[in-house]
This record gives structure tokens, C-alpha cells and sequence, in this order.
């Protein structure tokens, strides 16, 4: 009888449901409590000098930790995408898109 080596990382085994979908954000607010967080994905365009459009189309609360996870993994991918393409600019002339947070 075969059994898992201990401390053995489990076999990850990736699928997608039936209702999954991919869509483009540039617009990512958060929201927090003391329970969750909450990141709030939208589209954001500016079609006057006086006014900016921001529509919402999808949320997804976290837990804490898996927000924590979250961070640590962009921290690292974005290091990587540095090292290879250069530093990322960020235009301060743009306000930010994040909205309240609670």
C-alpha cells in the first residue's frame, strides 16, 4: 500500500466551474472589518477633464489570511516582473481608485 511521504506537498489539481469568467480591471477598491476584506474590481475611464466613471462588475471577500497570501504572492510576481521588464511607474497624477474602507 503506497502512502504519502510525510511533509509531502499535496498534488494541486487546478479546474475552472461552469460559471467562471476572466475580465479586465483598472480600477480595484478594498474594503476591510475585522472579518474579511473585500476587493471590489471595476473599469475606470475618464470621458471629461471633470469627471471619472468607475463601473463595478465584480467582489470578492477574503479571509485575513488568504488577503495576507494574496499580498505576498503579487509582492513576489511583481518583483519578478521588475527583474525581467523594469521598474513599474505609477503616475501620481492619477487619483487612486480604492473606495471606502470599513
Amino acid at each position: 500500500m503506497n502512502q504519502p511521504k510525510p511533509n509531502a506537498e499535496p498534488k494541486v489539481k487546478l479546474s475552472t466551474t461552469p460559471d467562471y469568467r476572466e475580465g479586465y480591471a483598472n480600477s480595484v477598491q478594498v474594503r476591510m472589518s475585522v472579518w474579511d476584506f473585500m476587493l471590489v474590481f471595476g473599469t475606470m475611464s475618464q470621458e471629461t477633464p471633470d469627471e471619472l466613471t468607475v463601473k463595478n462588475f465584480q467582489g470578492i471577500y477574503l479571509s485575513p489570511q488568504q488577503a495576507k497570501a494574496l499580498l505576498n504572492v503579487l509582492s513576489h510576481n511583481l518583483a519578478q516582473y521588475e527583474q525581467t521588464f523594469g521598474t513599474i511607474a505609477l503616475d501620481q497624477q492619477v487619483p487612486p481608485s480604492g473606495g471606502p474602507v470599513h
